[in-house]
């Protein structure tokens, strides 16, 4: 029986699909990286047809790809939908953009709910935004009760992997004592993590600790360090700690922030 134009095209595309996909599973690590890496429309179809073969990685970052318009048109439902197959199959970097999804309302009625149910699936499989994301919604007390030393819990966890806004906010629990009791001490060790690990929020902190400890010079760093990296906010509460600043290493950092924020 002969075939459709468009069963022709449908079978010429699947065709196409299972080839590229055989290939990529002959490619070397370093062919494979520099294919993803490269052109974003050029690496749109090799990624597509390897999530249509439900091989989850692809199938997350084909997701990415529509949310972010990244060489495909946004398409934010299309990308929510990669996600939740992604998710299914046990991937916990998925489950977190599913959460992403409903805490922001991307292609889907906003549901904090939700959004805190995915998180929680995601910070139990040990994904470190799983669970900064699950302790954000607990401290916040939203999609769930507000509970702070859950929060400061899975803070901590995400911390110990290495996540830099955790160690950060780690720091601001230990600190203020939210969610257990206050320790300068360790608040310190926390913001110096997350600085060291490129968040400005935490080269921000760590600095303001600096200079409390009569460490100008290093202060100074860390805050030329957070202007550069961080928002004009950042730069504006840089501008307003250092306004009395009487060290001179302190008043020329105020100088180069005040030049970033012309």
């Amino acid at each position: 029986m002969s075939l459709t134009a468009a069963e022709f095209a449908r079978a010429a595309a699947m065709e196409a699909r299972r080839l590229r996909l055989d290939r990529m599973l002959r490619m070397s690590y370093r062919e494979l990286r520099g294919l993803l890496t490269g052109d974003p429309v050029e690496a749109a179809e090799w990624v597509r047809s390897a999530a249509e073969h439900g091989v989850p990685a692809a199938e997350l970052r084909l997701g990415r790809m529509l949310l972010e318009g990244r060489g495909l048109p946004r398409d934010e439902q299309a990308a929510l939908a990669w996600f939740s197959r992604a998710a299914r199959r046990g991937n916990a970097e998925a489950m977190n953009m599913v959460g992403r999804c409903y805490e922001n309302g991307w292609g889907v009625q906003l549901d904090w709910s939700l959004a805190a149910s995915h998180y929680r699936s995601s910070a139990l499989r040990g994904h470190d935004w799983g669970e900064y994301n699950l302790g954000n919604m607990l401290f916040d007390g939203r999609g769930i009760p507000r509970d702070l030393p859950q929060a400061l819990g899975w803070y901590r966890r995400a911390a110990r992997r290495g996540h830099g806004r955790a160690m950060n906010l780690l720091g601001r629990c230990l600190e203020e004592g939210w969610g257990c009791r206050r320790s300068e001490q360790d608040a310190a060790y926390w913001y110096r993590k997350s600085a060291e690990s490129g968040y400005f929020r935490g080269q921000l902190n760590h600095a303001l600790v600096l200079a409390e400890r009569g460490s100008p010079a290093l202060a100074a760093e860390w805050f030329c360090k957070a202007a550069e990296g961080g928002t004009g906010e950042i730069r504006s509460a840089i501008l307003r700690v250092l306004a009395a600043a009487s060290a001179p290493a302190l008043i020329e950092v105020a100088a180069r922030v005040r030049a970033l924020c012309e």
